[in-house]
């Protein structure tokens, strides 16, 4: 549908974005650079942009979400967002890969890269035809040694657009509830302490 209100959010990184559509059209959106505090300012940042568009919460009508990859926190922050806002508000919530957020309106194939951890680069490539399987995951490599291919492209939209795009390209695709993209097992380790005593 045409008036479709969709609201992108995401936190995979050391950001906080979100994006607010009217069908195609980009009614508002924000992006800021943070290192911490990204679940504290999330539904802040959403509800300005909702009532800088003269909107409320009732009003959404999708709700797209970074998946990831990217921090493990701060994936899990937005996808948690969005989960919950799906279930108050009865509306759809979509997950979106990084990639594909920044891919959108490219020519394909195209390339993405996008900055990992401790000097690493995570990067995913788009085949020409939306069927094809070649390179649809993303992977990681050591700063300056990505593999032979396209040269990386530039994204043509802002991340937390991008995520609202597609999500409202596939709204009407039957999916699975949004859940975030790990490249890596998660670095925490088991608490040593013996767990308690459960009394009968």
């Amino acid at each position: 549908m045409p008036d479709r209100i969709t609201l992108g959010i995401d936190t995979s990184a050391a950001h906080c974005a979100a994006a607010l559509l009217r069908g195609d059209r980009l009614l508002a959106q924000r992006h800021e650079e943070m290192a911490k505090g990204q679940a504290e300012r999330l539904m802040p940042m959403a509800a300005e942009l909702l009532t800088e568009a003269g909107m409320a919460w009732h009003d959404l009508s999708v709700i797209g979400v970074g998946t990831g990859p990217g921090n493990f926190t701060g994936i899990r922050v937005a996808v948690a967002a969005a989960r919950g806002l799906s279930l108050a508000l009865g509306v759809p919530a979509v997950g979106v890969g990084i990639h594909e957020a920044l891919a959108f309106g490219l020519p394909r194939p195209c390339r993405i890269v996008i900055p990992g951890r401790a000097g690493e680069i995570v990067w995913q490539d788009f085949a020409a035809s939306d069927d094809a399987e070649s390179g649809s995951r993303p992977r990681q490599a050591a700063a300056g040694a990505l593999p032979p291919g396209l040269a990386p492209a530039a994204p043509v939209v802002a991340l937390a657009e991008g995520v609202a795009r597609v999500a409202l390209s596939r709204v009407d695709q039957l999916g699975p509830r949004p859940a975030p993209i790990y490249l890596r097992p998660a670095d925490a380790a088991p608490a040593r302490d013996a767990p308690p005593v459960i009394l009968p």
